[in-house]
């Protein structure tokens, strides 16, 4: 397990009180091309600032200290590092990758609403993220007009409210628990006075980039509105830390169950040693390996992809060698599929 200790440099002077601030913690996000680059030059590393700076005018960069404090900075190959500092290859357009290939801009019917699947709808919540993740799969179309527009979301509860097939509402973005308390907090109960829909969940990682942000007034919050689920995502056992483990923690003990969906990333959670060490302690702190997830066909992530021979082998090796309950799925999001494609 991981664990960290004081705030590192440059941060070193910070209060734990503040350390420990949600809010303090996205008011010092590192924000934008210059930003990094001095953030960079302060640990003497030295970057392509061009090529660089083509990357975030192409996709956004954002990153709190606690996710960066996680970083070896020695490390160039860093697994927390190469997830929040933008690469320069992510220039590259591969011509058999998309920007949207699972058509989530298409069939919007309305502003932050994907109907992908009869019984289930994705709702856009926010383009907000803690840490904008290098190998997102809507780092092509976090627009904010392509959300669930207004603080009340009354359009999207119209479309679900007239979709009676609909039985499960899935919350995402960006990442909704970085909206204000009471605003998810009114989004959330009126989903769910909706007669026909039985079941939300959230997804969201900012238990893994944002621990602190799961504070006793959220997690009362989420309590009111079961049946709940989180879906988070950590990718690799350093994120694993006791903050983020506290966080998931407090979440199950008010009955909110949470699942890991990982994504298998090339140089990062792509060996079976690193697998078996972050299912392992995952199942040790009550939070559900649940999916790993083929890294999806999207424009500017194809160095992050593997080939899917790999994800085979992997969940192959690794059920030789754990318990059912710590193995996950390991699945591809494949376009026009009716669901989820096993990578066996």
């Amino acid at each position: 397990m991981a664990t960290i200790g004081q705030s590192p440099p440059p941060w070193k002077l910070v209060s734990p009180e503040d350390w420990n601030d949600w809010r303090w913690q996205l008011r010092h996000r590192l924000h934008g091309a210059e930003a990094l680059f001095s953030f960079l030059e302060e640990r003497g590393i030295h970057a392509n600032t061009s090529a660089l700076s083509e990357a975030i005018s192409r996709y956004r960069f954002s990153a709190v200290p606690y996710y960066l404090s996680l970083v070896n900075w020695a490390d160039p190959d860093d697994p927390v590092r190469r997830q929040c500092i933008p690469d320069s290859r992510e220039r590259v357009d591969v011509l058999d990758l998309s920007a949207d290939p699972f058509k989530e801009v298409a069939s919007r019917q309305t502003p932050g609403v994907v109907h992908r699947f009869s019984d289930r709808v994705l709702l856009l919540a926010t383009t907000d993220c803690a840490v904008y993740c290098r190998h997102c799969t809507r780092k092509n179309t976090l627009d904010e007009a392509l959300c669930a527009a207004g603080p009340r979301f009354d359009a999207a509860i119209d479309y679900i409210e007239g979709r009676t097939e609909v039985r499960e509402v899935l919350i995402s973005g960006g990442d909704p628990l970085l909206l204000p308390t009471p605003q998810l907090d009114a989004l959330l109960g009126r989903l769910l006075a909706i007669p026909h829909v039985e079941v939300l969940r959230i997804g969201t990682r900012v238990p893994v980039v944002l621990p602190m942000r799961v504070n006793v007034e959220l997690v009362a919050m989420l309590r009111r509105h079961r049946p709940l689920w989180i879906n988070t995502q950590f990718n690799h056992p350093r994120e694993l830390t006791q903050t983020a483990l506290a966080a998931c923690s407090s979440l199950t003990e008010a009955g909110i169950p949470v699942s890991n969906q990982s994504v298998l990333l090339k140089g990062i959670n792509d060996r079976v040693s690193v697998m078996r060490e972050l299912c392992a302690e995952l199942q040790r702190n009550l939070i559900r390996p649940y999916y790993v997830f083929q890294c999806d066909p999207i424009r500017g992530i194809s160095h992050f992809r593997t080939e899917p021979s790999v994800g085979g082998a992997l969940e192959r090796e690794l059920r030789a060698g754990l318990g059912g309950l710590c193995l996950p799925r390991f699945v591809a999001d494949v376009p026009g599929a009716p669901g989820k494609t096993p990578l066996t």
